[in-house]
């Protein structure tokens, strides 16, 4: 067993509120932490309707999901969030500057013990490690969307994390119902989403281009595959202001017209308060999707 019990999340979107409740659910004391009243707000609606899933993927009764809910707390104030953490696990927006400036504030205020771990997507730990004030103490710990079910934690370290450190946050995810993942040396995206970001960006890309519609991508990849998604659903799950936050930075980083072009359709959607799963409508519209109906992979 670690010594790791009090657990903060800082960044309560999609997959802070899951990781959230699932340390929660595996028995740990957790503090979400987020910058406005109206963030916790939707934090705790969030994490509420997480029951649902938990019944159907894992058997989670009302009474077992509701012991998880008790051990979880929410403030909006940053210190009295990581007084008594034993590790804070960042899942702000995937933005340099973001970090940054959170990392910096964070040095100051958390406890010495606290080991710091950051739930990036694309990002390296060397990047931030002397915002820190503890690069010893840091590393990245990331999981994929649906962490009750899509359960790996990639672990991955700076030149500078202890290994002891390393190995403690690999014990720590499996307590939580995690598969580490082991990454040996930094590696931008990790490997889940060194798969998957030219899974989707090829996606994108035949929508720019004005090949077919999301739906016909999905139904092409569905079909011919036989996954459960097509990109343009993984997506909307993912969440669309994510998903535009980091192939935003992969579009201007390759100067690529067609990923730029889908982009901005992209922020176009989110304008217009389409944000995927999290907002009822995105590519598709939810609950019930068309992917999801047995007749969208039919011949009519």
């Amino acid at each position: 067993m670690t010594s790791m019990n009090n657990v903060t999340v800082a960044g309560s979107g999609v997959l802070g509120s899951q990781i959230a409740y699932q340390c929660a659910y595996r028995g740990k004391h957790v503090t979400v932490y987020d910058i406005n009243d109206q963030a916790i707000e939707k934090a705790k609606s969030r994490i509420a309707g997480l029951e649902t899933s938990y019944h159907r993927d894992l058997g989670t009764s009302p009474q077992a999901f509701a012991e998880g809910l008790s051990r979880i707390s929410y403030t909006t104030d940053l210190k009295a969030a990581t007084e008594n953490a034993d590790i804070i696990i960042e899942s702000v927006p995937e933005k340099p500057q973001i970090k940054h400036d959170f990392y910096v504030q964070l040095s100051t205020i958390a406890p010495a013990k606290t080991i710091f771990a950051s739930n990036s997507s694309t990002l390296v730990p060397s990047q931030f490690m002397a915002d820190t004030g503890r690069p010893a103490q840091f590393l990245n710990l990331h999981f994929a969307n649906e962490v009750w079910k899509n359960n790996t934690a990639e672990i991955m370290g700076s030149p500078k994390t202890d290994p002891k450190v390393y190995d403690e946050v690999v014990e720590f995810a499996k307590e939580i119902g995690m598969l580490p993942i082991k990454l040996k040396k930094e590696q931008p995206r990790y490997i889940l989403n060194s798969i998957l970001d030219p899974y989707l960006d090829a996606g994108l890309t035949l929508w720019a281009k004005g090949v077919a519609d999301p739906h016909t991508i999905d139904q092409t990849w569905m079909k011919a595959t036989g996954a459960p998604m097509g990109p343009f659903a993984v997506m909307d799950h993912v969440g669309l202001r994510t998903e535009y936050n980091i192939h935003s930075v992969l579009a201007q980083e390759s100067n690529n017209a067609d990923l730029i072009k889908a982009m901005s359709m992209i922020k176009s959607m989110i304008d217009d308060g389409h944000l995927g799963v999290e907002s009822g409508e995105g590519f598709y519209t939810y609950p019930s999707p068309l992917y999801e109906q047995k007749s969208f992979l039919t011949v009519n």
